[in-house]
């Protein structure tokens, strides 16, 4: 079972620190970091005992060549070794920040689903884990980790020093660093504040952070200045920040009776051992030079007491536990068991949802709710509807991000839960509203996992976003000869991506609200040149705009999680139903210039 004391102690964020991140970060710079903390740490009692030499020395009349050597190396020692432990101290604190970061990384890409990167109970530990090192949710690791060591080497050379007491007298330690010890429990319930990750604070932070994010990153920078918001963001962080800062000052604040009760102890403790040493000097039963070692190394010991080191030690290590914490319950949460069916050639027959229903988890009602839909394979589905009504979801489970509550999604009659899921999703081509733009190359930004250059260039016509630049120039103008694309352009690269996996040899493509930045001429060029590079292939068009969808060969009208009408257009506006109030609804603005233009729009 162990001891209770020392199973709280290696649960604590402290001991996870510095005897857990930090060895499995580098051992090798955990040790030579560990092993200049101890060499340090001998320094106070190595001074106090040198000096008691050379006043020993002195006082026989010897030789004082050497006491003075030796209490020259000590001092110089000093002198050095500290700024070196801090540089190590600092070095050793990056390599454990990029150690927890690729651990966070790593757990956050881990689990095959997504629930756990949307889960509000892991929201507030994911953003402590995620922004521990720019310094807004406290100190960095980098700022705290030399605190931290002249802290220890404090501690450590206190004890040190304790124990060369007990060759004055056995209790002499128990008194002198009792004392000092006392401190940590008498005061450190005042001085720590273990509130931090509490809920009151984890909103504060919540809101400090959101609002330091919009101040700081690029795609709030127009709106903020627009609509002149910069003064509410920077007053929304001060605020929040200022809240946590008083929360923490509050659970700091000394009492009066742990400074009253704190200051007795010490006094005893170091109060007898004084009149006992004093008394033994006085009386010839110690020597001068062995009384100021005694006496210098009870000086020395108040190092054991209670300072900034508790507060530094809980900052910096406070990272540690979190991160070892979500890895564990972000797989729980995100994590999907593969199949072992192979998913080789599928779609062949038809893609089928069956019963299906989905909640998320901070919904109360379902998404979808026994939702029906067969998608033959190799034909063009469009899926519209209003907004909320399901239709991005019923994407996201067809690439198996989230697996449903109840009923089934079937290929070729096989539940999408027993195929293999890399296979599974090595089959699909997907296009989401919130699509990625790529700081990296055109070329990367189509084909991220390679392709030769004319596939790319082909996919590239099929989006047509041909001439939008090289195939080598970077897309952001944050990088020399970089530029940046407009709104519809970036959505052409997104299709383009898209197309070129199914050039590459995906069965299903999925086009989640493909077209929303486009104008309504850009739209319909789109769809049509969607469906032809398309053709053959199992199509899903997800928008909730009717007016562009038309040339699918089947519809299906989604309401409330469930499909509420399926067939063609035709057959759809023969049935006078819901598809065919809101076509002409959204079609009817564009009636006059299409008149006019003798043009098709939609």
């Amino acid at each position: 079972m162990g001891c209770p004391v020392m199973r709280r102690l290696r649960q604590s964020a402290e001991w996870r620190l510095v005897f857990g991140a930090i060895w499995q970060a580098h051992r090798p710079l955990a040790a030579l970091w560990t092993g200049l903390l101890v060499l340090r740490a001998l320094l106070p009692p190595a001074l106090a005992i040198s000096m008691g030499v050379l006043v020993s020395a002195v006082k026989a009349g010897r030789p004082l060549g050497g006491p003075l050597v030796l209490l020259g190396i000590v001092f110089i020692a000093f002198q050095a070794l500290s700024p070196l432990h801090s540089e190590l101290s600092r070095t050793l604190a990056a390599v454990v920040t990029n150690f927890l970061n690729d651990r966070l990384m790593r757990a956050s890409v881990g689990p095959q689903g997504m629930a756990h990167l949307e889960d509000p109970a892991l929201a507030d530990d994911f953003t402590l884990a995620r922004d521990f090192d720019i310094g807004v949710t406290g100190p960095s690791l980098i700022f705290s980790m030399s605190f931290v060591a002249n802290g220890l080497v404090e501690i450590a050379s206190g004890a040190v020093g304790g124990l060369i007491l007990f060759a004055y007298h056995w209790w002499a330690p128990f008194f002198v660093c009792a004392g000092w010890l006392s401190t940590h429990v008498l005061l450190r319930e005042s001085a720590v504040w273990r509130e931090w990750r509490s809920a009151e604070v984890m909103e504060h932070q919540r809101h400090a952070d959101y609002a330091y994010r919009i101040a700081v990153d690029a795609p709030a920078a127009k709106e903020l200045r627009l609509f002149g918001l910069g003064g509410w963001a920077t007053n929304r962080f001060a605020t929040r920040r200022r809240r946590l800062l008083d929360m923490s000052l509050e659970a700091m604040r000394l009492r009066e009776r742990s400074v009253v009760w704190t200051m007795l102890v010490i006094l005893a403790g170091n109060g007898l051992f004084f009149w006992a040493l004093a008394t033994d000097a006085a009386a010839g039963r110690v020597s001068l030079g062995a009384g100021i070692v005694f006496a210098q190394t009870a000086v020395g010991a108040s190092a054991l007491a209670f300072g900034e080191f508790d507060w530094w030690f809980r900052t910096a290590a406070q990272p540690v536990p979190v991160v070892e914490s979500l890895e564990g319950a972000m797989q729980e949460v995100g994590g999907l068991a593969s199949g072992t069916a192979s998913a080789h050639g599928m779609p062949a027959q038809e893609i089928l949802f069956r019963s299906v229903r989905f909640t998320y988890e901070t919904n109360e009602q379902p998404v979808l709710d026994g939702l029906d839909l067969a998608i033959p394979a190799g034909t063009s589905m469009a899926i519209v509807g209003q907004n909320g009504a399901g239709k991005t979801t019923l994407a996201k489970l067809l690439c198996r991000f989230y697996d449903p509550q109840d009923g089934a999604i079937e290929v070729d009659g096989v539940d999408i839960r027993d195929l293999e899921l890399t296979e599974w999703r090595s089959r699909v081509a997907a296009v989401f509203q919130d699509y990625v733009k790529y700081e990296r190359p055109l070329r990367e930004n189509v084909a991220p996992a390679g392709a030769p250059d004319d596939v790319i260039l082909r996919s590239l016509e099929d989006a047509g976003a041909r001439d939008l630049a090289d195939l080598d120039t970077i897309l952001s103008r944050q990088y020399a000869g970089g530029t940046d694309l407009s709104g519809g352009q970036w959505q052409r690269v997104a299709l383009a991506r898209a197309i070129c996996a199914l050039h590459l040899g995906a069965g299903v493509v999925i086009l989640d609200e493909p077209t929303a930045q486009l104008d309504v001429r850009g739209e319909a060029e789109i769809f049509d040149r969607i469906l032809q590079a398309t053709k053959g292939k199992t199509t899903i068009l997800v928008s909730h705009r009717f007016s562009t969808v038309r040339h699918a060969d089947r519809i299906a009208v989604v309401e409330a999680g469930r499909v509420v009408e399926l067939g063609s257009h035709e057959e759809l506006m023969a049935l006078g139903g819901r598809y065919r109030t809101m076509f002409e609804l959204q079609a009817g603005r564009f009636a006059e210039p299409e008149e006019e233009q003798g043009e098709v729009l939609v």
